[in-house]
């Protein structure tokens, strides 16, 4: 009997090392096209596959960060990605929209109709949750400066629509699945914003150091800002792992500051940024496989007509420029365990020099927003706060999910049960 009760205790933990060690490589995907019309499931479809057929790709690309669970120019029908997703196979990080509005009903009920449709075919691809995205950064002092007419929502309203999406799936099959909130690097260590953190099991950054002017942004320099900013959201995200939701380079696309939008540079930064710091170590959605964002004056799409050649190598090179950050050993790895708490560096104020955040206004089509908001310096400036009143002009939803680390303790405690049992 000790042996069969030590040998399940060993299970358990190497079950949860298993889950522990899984890190994602996806894309973002918007509900429609550059052109504003909806995309389909054969859309998706498209995507999802060529996102898993790429050549010289560091890993299999086989999961999707969504924006919202609603089918685009529907009042809350689901998303045609679930149909798509169920058929390839590609895991799902679900996006609930959150600024602008006070419910996320039509949210919900377009997911619980996708779980209804697929079952658990759908429930066991969904690895996560993020309640909102960017909603922090669009009310803050620099997000408004930067966009006066914005749509945000205050850390509040983020909580009280984790709390709600929680309580309407705890005896569904996705009652376990990881929740967390999408945002800037300058949001995270917000002191104001600390609720949020203390309300999830994940963060999720969205950093791009190509809209870094005034902070040195050539593109030689661009590992070194995002290491930053990055690090700097590990720091306040207290234990709590830390998944890159968005980053990039555009290919094509205005001057900013220093940066300069081109194929070579999309593909430096590539290198320097995924290969040498994310693929294969934290959770990482590339922005992007195709441009959805008709309002970008840039284009970030490292596929042309989502041909699995890509526009540049995407194999990793064996050295890299960028010196190596003090935690660039870190990891952003997802577990099934949320007990986690944060300790978000309270006080701290930071903003950084953020880009534009073309219009996320995600409504029921769940459009990305593209954006390049929150990149850090070496020392990131504290200087302005976000604001924590939401703005309330009624825009439609996008998603959220739960995950934390496995602590030491946890193990000890475990081994040492077994152990004890031989």
């Amino acid at each position: 009997m000790r042996v069969s009760v030590t040998s399940a205790l060993a299970a358990g933990v190497l079950a949860s090392l298993a889950s522990a060690s899984e890190n994602y490589l996806g894309f973002n995907s918007g509900a429609m096209k550059t052109d504003n019309s909806a995309k389909f499931k054969a859309d998706f479809l498209a995507e999802f596959n060529t996102a898993q057929g790429l050549k010289g790709a560091p890993g299999k690309f086989d999961a999707v960060r969504l924006y919202t669970n609603i089918q685009a120019y529907s009042t809350n029908d689901p998303i045609e990605a679930f149909d798509a997703a169920v058929e390839s196979k590609t895991k799902i990080l679900l996006g609930i929209w959150t600024s602008g509005t006070d419910s996320i009903d039509n949210e919900i009920t377009a997911l619980k109709g996708g779980l209804k449709k697929h079952g658990k075919d759908l429930a066991n691809l969904i690895i996560g949750v993020s309640i909102g995205s960017e909603d922090l950064y669009r009310v803050s002092v620099t997000g408004l400066k930067n966009d006066p007419d914005g749509v945000g929502a205050g850390p509040e309203v983020i909580t009280k629509f984790i709390k709600e999406f929680k309580s309407e799936f705890a005896d569904s099959d996705i009652s376990s699945i990881p929740i967390g909130h999408v945002d800037t690097w300058d949001a995270w260590t917000n002191g104001t914003n600390k609720a949020v953190i203390d309300a999830v099991d994940w963060i999720g950054v969205d950093e791009y150091p190509y809209y870094e002017d005034g902070k040195g942004n050539d593109i030689k320099n661009a590992g070194s800002l995002f290491d930053s900013a990055y690090d700097a959201t590990v720091a306040a995200a207290g234990g709590k792992p830390v998944w890159v939701t968005e980053t990039g380079y555009p290919y094509t696309g205005i001057k900013w500051g220093q940066a300069v939008a081109s194929v070579e540079n999309a593909e430096y930064y590539w290198q320097e940024v995924g290969c040498r710091r994310l693929f294969n170590k934290t959770p990482t959605f590339w922005y992007n496989l195709r441009d959805s964002n008709g309002a970008n004056k840039q284009s970030f799409a490292i596929t042309n007509n989502l041909s699995t050649t890509p526009r540049f190598n995407l194999t990793c090179p064996d050295h890299f420029d960028t010196p190596s950050s003090s935690s660039s050993s870190s990891s952003g790895t997802a577990t099934s365990s949320s007990s986690s708490t944060a300790t978000s560096g309270a006080g701290s104020t930071t903003t950084g020099n953020v880009s534009p955040t073309s219009s996320a206004t995600g409504s029921g089509s769940g459009s990305e927003s593209g954006s390049g908001s929150g990149s850090g310096s070496s020392s990131p400036s504290e200087t302005s706060s976000g604001s924590s009143s939401p703005s309330s002009t009624g825009v439609p939803d996008s998603g959220a999910a739960s995950l934390t680390m496995i602590s030491a303790s946890f193990l000890v405690a475990i081994f040492g049960a077994a152990f004890a049992l031989i």
